[in-house]
């Protein structure tokens, strides 16, 4: 008996010196580096939180300015008071100036967002434009002053990604590198800007890099807390909302109600992001049938904008006293859902127009005016055994803008540390479930992701649909002359059958050439000028496509589960 002892003691403690040894040599050779990259996290972080709030500084100054309030908190109020001309005016310039921006620095008039941010992390190995970027923060940012009626986050976010590919340039940063640190700007602008330091940083996660990896989590949070405290130390540790009555839930008898609610969002979410993609389009074949100057297309929404804003002021900018005030439960059923239509349109309007912004905040407000009009009918319907209306319109505000923003966790979050309210999380997250589930199946996963599927960018169904676009058959192919390589006649004879490919062309369109000629490879070249035959480069074998595709495959699931 002894003997079995002391040999099970004896291997236990050569496991655990085995173990100490391999701690101490990835401290020493992986330690240092990881560290370091600690710190640049650290600053990345603290960048974007200054850049956030700068950025809301300078809305909230531009916006006194051209309105002539010192107090914005209540610009929808004081608005009222202006004469109609003025409100009209000031989108329309502000339009015209969006339009004079984006045409000079940009290629083709519109402007960067989350969509674009999520693409940069997907296929340019964390990089977005730097040019462009910058001028769509000018352009949000005159858009949110004069009265476009989006919210701060889009720009926010974008212009995350700007400083960190800066970042990245300065230290060549790889692949994985690149996201992470894109990660860490966009949480420590998200946490800036909203004061929510769990949200930024799984808001970065989950909408951004689309992963949970391990390594990426302790980089981010602490770019999420240095952007909370860049935050904290200009406005202090204050809420955005504050309910001003307490939510009772009557628990198993009222969570019926809040999974219709979650229905309801789901389908107000999916009309709201369906009415912005019409938006688009008509603003597009509106502009192209009247030969109208791409850079007069703003000045165009602000002028229908404005127009909406003389009799519907609530609709100027982010609406976060519209919010405040459907929170605290001061419209009535039919204010309520008059509001939410009339802020779903301007919304639309903005973004047809190109103008600039995001949408987080504006589903925030639809959302709440929603879940108010819901809570009047459900309350009063069965008074007896139900809680305050006004929880409704705090759970149909976290619905609303999960099924937008296609991020259920993070969306959730965010809404609790908005308000600080964390007693009623049993009903927003019944709402929030709902609301994804059916808005995810209606559009694909995201509004986001919808904007990138619109622009033939598939990043919904996962890395195994967009992979094949990042590798190129001039990459993959096999050289003439190289070891293996096709026979050259067969390449001339495919080439005369029009059976070939660009060297620039990607996977994603010799894929489908493979299943249709029931081929093993394609001859890869390089087009002549003029009526110049184009010259033979060397083939691609499918089955060379398939093997660079499956390594593709395995380096994203690695760094995915690393």
């Amino acid at each position: 008996m002894a003997a079995p002892l002391r040999s099970f003691l004896a291997q236990q403690i050569d496991q655990a010196l085995t173990a100490c040894k391999d701690g101490w040599h990835v401290l020493r050779h992986r330690g240092p580096s990881q560290i370091q990259f600690w710190f640049i996290a650290l600053a990345i972080g603290t960048g974007a939180g200054f850049a956030a709030v700068f950025f809301r500084q300078g809305i909230t100054a531009l916006q006194s300015r051209l309105y002539g309030t010192e107090d914005v908190q209540h610009l929808h109020s004081f608005a009222e008071s202006l004469p109609w001309y003025w409100i009209l005016a000031i989108p329309v310039c502000g339009g015209l100036v969006v339009g004079l921006i984006l045409h000079r620095f940009t290629p083709d008039g519109r402007v960067r967002s989350v969509a674009d941010v999520i693409e940069g992390a997907a296929l340019s190995d964390g990089r977005v434009e730097t040019r462009a970027g910058l001028a769509s923060l000018f352009a949000s940012l005159i858009t949110l002053s004069s009265g476009g009626s989006t919210g701060r986050e889009g720009p926010v976010v974008h212009m995350a990604g700007v400083i960190s590919t800066w970042v990245c340039t300065r230290i060549n940063a790889d692949g994985i590198t690149g996201r992470d640190l894109l990660g860490c700007a966009v949480a420590g602008a998200v946490s800036a800007s909203f004061n929510a330091p769990i949200a930024g940083a799984l808001f970065a996660l989950e909408v951004v890099l689309r992963h949970f990896a391990v390594h990426a989590f302790a980089p981010i949070v602490i770019a999420s807390v240095a952007g909370t405290v860049v935050s904290r130390l200009q406005y202090g540790d204050v809420t955005e909302f504050i309910l001003n009555t307490p939510g009772s839930l009557q628990f198993y008898v009222e969570l019926p109600a809040f999974l219709i609610l979650g229905l309801v969002c789901g389908l107000v979410a999916v009309l709201l992001m369906r009415g912005v993609y019409f938006a688009e389009d008509m603003g597009s074949y509106v502009q192209d049938r009247a030969r109208l100057p791409r850079w007069l297309r703003p000045a165009v929404s602000g002028a229908m904008l404005g127009a909406m804003a003389i009799w519907f002021p609530h609709i100027i900018g982010v609406g976060y006293e519209t919010t405040r005030a459907t929170l605290a439960g001061e419209f009535l059923m039919g204010q309520a859902l008059v509001y939410a239509v009339i802020k779903a349109v301007a919304v639309a309007v903005t973004f047809g127009g190109r103008m600039g912004g995001g949408i987080f905040s504006p589903s925030l407000m639809v959302g709440a005016l929603v879940g108010l009009a819901f809570g009047l009918i459900a309350t009063g319907w069965l008074p007896d055994v139900s809680g305050t209306h006004t929880l409704y319109a705090f759970a149909g505000m976290g619905a609303v803008a999960a099924a937008v923003l296609g991020a259920p966790i993070s969306t959730t979050l965010i809404v609790f540390e908005l308000t600080g309210d964390w007693q009623i999380g049993l009903a927003v997250m019944v709402s929030v479930s709902m609301s994804t589930a059916l808005a995810s199946r209606l559009v694909d996963r995201s509004f986001f992701l919808t904007q990138l599927e619109r622009r033939g960018i598939h990043l919904a169904a996962g890395p195994q649909a967009y992979l094949l676009a990042l590798l190129r058959a001039g990459s993959v192919m096999r050289p003439m002359g190289a070891p293996h390589a096709a026979p050259e006649e067969d390449c001339r004879r495919l080439i005369e059958e029009e059976l070939f490919i660009e060297a620039t062309a990607t996977l994603e369109a010799a894929m489908p050439i493979f299943d249709r000629a029931e081929i093993a490879f394609l001859p890869v070249v390089k087009s002549g000028g003029g009526d110049d035959p184009p010259e033979l480069l060397g083939a691609l074998y499918q089955v060379d496509a398939l093997k660079a595709y499956n390594r593709a495959l395995a380096a994203t699931a690695a760094e995915e589960h690393s």
